[in-house]
């Protein structure tokens, strides 16, 4: 089985705090706590029994309790506030659940200090030790959840996909918000693959849709809260003639997106994400994952920031291409930011007079966690 890649930081976490993992619902988040502590500690909130020793305060005597879903009981704070205060250092206690344990956890601070929050993601060509265009294209292909990676079938991929948003709808979306017109938001999670990639209107989703400006809005930060698509905002300084507002998506399962060549940005998207994140939860580094688009219309696809500056700019293409004019333009500004053109199925290598690193994606991929 793969070892995933918080499976150490998990474990040392644990002998100083609670650990709360969350993130996109399937993305593994369970069998990695149960990678880390033994099945007799497990305790899930959806389980009959489980729920009754939880309402009972009935738990097994072991060194690490996993609670799973517990997130979905009212009380679940006051539960963790007791065993953690009471039991002592030397009870080792973590925590998973849905996408919604991220947006519940901020609903009181009776646990502030005593827990550290780790976000799983999907997996991605460095966890899964890449080695080439094969596994590059199953990656690709399959997209980065493991349950469609490991069957690596197309078919199945395609019934994963469909149902994984059907579930995130009927489960995680309406228990935690109140939708009334929830077809116009499944029409909504249809149509924003098509428009992956780009600053996104929401007036022209408005027009399509025809609901209100304000409950597409609402609508797309669910979605987010949900770890169903990510937004990227534009990065600006005095020093370019940045647009300053619109923002870009895309999705954590890629596989919705169609064009090929989008898809492979989505997926590095997702792959920086997870780095950002990783740098973020285990680090305590302010990073931040954005895009460029100037008013002339250059444009640099990914624009990771430290501290407010530019740490790496990241253009995609699909195949061997001249530089992009966006990427020279934003390099020529921060000479010293680390700057990369990666393509899907180009083979060129080489560093140009800019100091930009022109690679195929495998390569770039690998420096990622």
């Amino acid at each position: 089985m793969l070892k995933r890649y918080l499976q150490n930081q998990v474990k040392n976490d644990l002998k100083k705090k609670m650990v709360f993992i969350g993130g996109a619902r399937q993305v593994g988040k369970t069998t990695l706590a149960l990678e880390v502590a033994d099945r007799e500690g497990y305790l899930n909130w959806d389980v009959p029994e489980h729920k009754e020793s939880i309402l009972r305060n009935e738990f097994p005597v072991c060194p690490v309790l996993i609670f799973d879903e517990i997130h979905k009981y009212r009380s679940w704070r006051n539960i963790l506030k007791g065993l953690f205060d009471g039991r002592g250092p030397e009870q080792k206690i973590l925590v998973t659940g849905s996408a919604r344990l991220d947006f519940y956890r901020h609903g009181g601070d009776s646990l502030q200090g005593r827990y550290h929050y780790l976000r799983l993601h999907p997996l991605s060509f460095a966890e899964i030790n890449g080695q080439g265009l094969d596994d590059f294209n199953a990656l690709l292909n399959y997209g980065g959840f493991p349950e469609p990676f490991f069957q690596a079938s197309e078919t199945e991929t395609k019934r994963w996909s469909r149902e994984y948003r059907q579930r995130l709808i009927q489960e995680d979306l309406i228990s935690l918000e109140q939708v009334r017109e929830i077809n116009k938001l499944e029409l909504m999670m249809l149509r924003l693959p098509e428009l992956c990639g780009s600053p996104l209107s929401l007036n022209s989703i408005r027009n399509d849709l025809q609901v209100s400006h304000k409950s597409i809005a609402h609508w797309l930060n669910i979605l987010e809260q949900l770890y169903a698509i990510i937004r990227l905002s534009p990065f600006g300084t005095p020093q370019i003639r940045a647009v300053k507002k619109e923002q870009k998506h895309y999705h954590y399962d890629w596989n919705l997106v169609l064009d090929q060549s989008i898809r492979f940005e989505n997926m590095v998207a997702i792959h920086l994400l997870k780095w950002v994140h990783f740098l973020q939860d285990t680090q305590g580094r302010e990073t931040e994952l954005r895009y460029f688009r100037d008013i002339d219309g250059r444009e640099v696809d990914f624009v990771v920031l430290e501290d407010g500056l530019p740490i790496k700019f990241i253009e995609c293409k699909w195949n061997d291409a001249g530089i992009s004019k966006g990427l020279k333009y934003l390099k020529a500004r921060f000479l010293n930011t680390e700057s990369w053109q990666i393509s899907a199925i180009g083979k060129k290598d080489y560093l140009s007079k800019e100091q930009i690193r022109v690679c195929p994606a495998t390569i770039f991929l690998k420096t990622l966690i």
